[in-house]
């Protein structure tokens, strides 16, 4: 063999463990990307759950005071109304 050919031929397999270490160290970065990937999409899904479970009673305690200010509204207008028939 002509000695061209045997660096030729070394370089390739050098080059091969190479790309081959380097593919899997790729689909160990990527597999860590995934798992990270889903620990993220739970944190996130775990914070719409709260975010729900927080917006629930406070839209209750909005309907309840706007439920109170009709009724203070009301009480007024009978007040008025009863204010006025007593000084007729």
């Amino acid at each position: 063999m002509d000695p061209a050919q045997l660096l030729l031929i070394v370089v390739i397999v050098v080059l091969t463990l190479i790309f081959i270490l380097l593919g899997v160290q790729v689909f160990f970065i990527l597999r860590e990307f995934k798992n990270t990937i889903k620990k993220a999409n739970k944190v996130l899904d775990d914070t719409g759950v709260i975010t729900e479970s927080v917006s629930g009673p406070l839209s209750n305690l909005s309907m309840l005071a706007s439920g109170v200010k009709a009724g203070a509204f009301i009480a007024s207008l009978l007040r008025g109304k009863s204010k006025k028939h007593k000084e007729q």
